[in-house]
């Protein structure tokens, strides 16, 4: 029998799995309190628990389906980590050191088929999707490795913009939501919590129908449908007035801002007309957007990062429309930055 992770469990998908082996809430409730207050990390650590519920928890699930196969630490702070999954596969996880607190970047799928033409991430097409458990598995790690430091650090924020498409695998990825915001688990609050994705519309709608409080990132990274169909091969099936009417509803239906994510390539995307075409699209949205300099990515040599210059002045561009907009701070630059990029190299080099 294959076992599976017991941090796919929501807390409610916890009770009714233990009910019909007749443990109560009380019981479920105590272990939760285990596996995210106490973190431990093997079943036998569970002290308080009935050792008859604990051969029973170790005979279908298991605590570990990641174990840490790189392991590399930034001048800044930022730390990035490479996981094995148990069939082999490897998903890149990263920590980020900020201001306001620790973020954790994520990962949902063994590859990605979204076919950006800039991004190391889709160098290697999609295998399969991450599980829910997998997917918690990889916050769980990086609070132990924080727990073992021993300064008291806690996860305060998760991104959801690792290697794959978030939204090509949305049910694993909402299970993922609900227990890493559970207020007798990690807490984790859903305003400290984004999810990014390519522009999959029908998704949005299901989304914001879903009421879960957290923060919607699309990654828009052309002004029209010319430029992003020739960056984004998604945006043939999904032109940018799909998108647009689909990030109208979410706006519509949520007290929530979306952040566009646009990374400035040289002399393809990043041009003052490039700017004042972007402004027309979304500056009556007033949302945020995130200007991101490109990280150069070996296989994709067509394009390099923007000239600071034409970073500034399509940010002013963007400012003097009402745009409010900020480029992003850079985290990781000496420790293979670009998303899917360390994966990519371990790949090749077993190859």
């Amino acid at each position: 029998m294959n076992k599976s992770s017991i941090y796919g469990l929501t807390f409610d998908q916890l009770e009714a799995w233990l009910l019909p082996h007749g443990y109560k809430t009380f019981w479920a409730q105590k272990l939760w309190n285990w596996l995210y207050r106490e973190r431990v990390a093997d079943f036998d650590a569970m002290t308080d628990m009935k050792p008859e519920c604990l051969a029973l928890l170790k005979e279908h699930f298991v605590m570990h389906t990641l174990t840490e196969h790189i392991k590399q630490e930034s001048a800044d702070g930022t730390v990035k980590f490479l996981f094995k999954l148990t069939d082999g596969n490897l998903i890149e996880t990263v920590m980020m050191r900020h201001k306001f607190g620790l973020s954790v970047c994520v990962t949902t799928q063994v590859g990605c088929n979204i076919g950006c033409s800039f991004c190391a991430s889709g160098l290697l097409k999609k295998t399969r999707d991450l599980t829910s458990g997998e997917i918690v598995e990889q916050i769980m790690n990086v609070q132990r490795a924080l727990d073992e430091a021993g300064n008291g650090e806690k996860v305060s924020h998760i991104v959801v913009m690792g290697i794959g498409e978030p939204f090509d695998n949305f049910t694993n990825l909402m299970d993922f939501l609900n227990v890493v915001m559970n207020q007798k688990g990690l807490e984790i609050a859903g305003r400290h919590i984004t999810v990014s994705t390519s522009g999959l519309a029908d998704k949005i709608y299901e989304f914001t129908d879903s009421k879960v409080p957290v923060n919607l990132a699309i990654s828009l990274h052309a002004p029209n449908n010319e430029l992003r169909t020739q960056i984004m091969k998604i945006n043939k099936a999904i032109p940018l007035e799909k998108l647009m009417d689909a990030v109208d509803y979410y706006l519509e239906n949520t007290n929530r801002r979306i952040t566009f994510e646009y990374i400035l390539l040289k002399d393809v995307n990043d041009r003052p007309q490039d700017a004042l075409e972007l402004a027309e699209l979304i500056g009556h949205k007033k949302q945020y957007v995130n200007l991101i300099p490109y990280n150069p990515v070996d296989e994709h040599g067509q394009y390099q990062r923007s000239t600071p210059d034409a970073i500034m002045a399509f940010y002013d561009t963007l400012k003097k429309k009402g745009l409010n907009c900020v480029v992003r701070q850079e985290h990781g630059t000496d420790i293979d930055a670009a998303c899917g990029q360390l994966r990519s190299k371990q790949i090749q080099k077993a190859q």
